[in-house]
């Protein structure tokens, strides 16, 4: 009988690999006789120009700086860490993916719709949460995520280029700015009528005659 812990590397990778088919980068080849040609290998170095297309290619093209290995590992599996504010479990996991040199974008809970969306994707609201693909693990654990990161294909240790910096956090849902309410108009206040003529007789006029 298979150790847990080979089991649970053994499932990961199958799930990853799973993934992996519906998130493959397709290569867009383009031989010196000008005829094109697709693949889902990396083409060799005389195999004319090529380019990448296809599911996959817009997050290639966000990290068309990073060694081919790691940019494999990004397109197919982008990790994702969801933290908060004053959670050690938190820092440590980010510690961590930091240490290794993993890519990975960063989404803050810190209210109720956040909360509320953390509880639809996890079905728990505890943090940390790790996404790498269709992923998600749950809580912090050193030897879990990096049976992950490892089943995914990224580097065990960091290959990152000299002064790459990983986006800023942000929070898990966008928060739309407040709108000015707009001034109630008032309806323009009416001039009152002109005082009637005086009716009847009056000093000015005796005989109360009207026209």
């Amino acid at each position: 009988m298979k150790p847990a812990s080979h089991l649970l590397s053994a499932l990961a990778l199958t799930a990853l690999a799973s993934l992996g088919t519906q998130a493959q980068t397709v290569y867009r080849i383009v031989g010196p006789d000008g005829k094109v040609t697709f693949s889902d290998k990396p083409p060799v170095a005389d195999q004319g120009k090529v380019t990448s297309t296809g599911t996959g290619a817009r997050a290639s093209a966000a990290n068309a700086n990073l060694p081919f290995e790691l940019k494999q590992a990004v397109s197919k599996y982008p990790v994702s860490l969801y933290t908060s504010a004053k959670c050690a479990p938190c820092d440590a996991g980010r510690n961590l993916l930091n240490g290794r040199g993993i890519p990975f974008t960063e989404r803050t809970i810190s209210t109720a719709e956040d909360t509320e969306y953390l509880q639809r994707l996890a079905g728990e609201a505890n943090l940390p949460l790790l996404t790498v693909g269709g992923q998600k693990v749950k809580g912090f654990s050193d030897a879990e995520w990096n049976r992950y990161l490892d089943a995914a294909g990224y580097p065990a240790t960091s290959l990152l280029p000299s002064g790459y910096k990983n986006p800023a956090p942000a929070p898990a849902v966008a928060v739309k700015p407040k709108e000015d309410p707009k001034p109630v108009e008032k309806a323009p206040v009416e001039p009152p009528p002109p005082p009637l003529a005086p009716t009847g007789p009056t000093p000015t006029n005796p005989a109360g005659i009207t026209f």
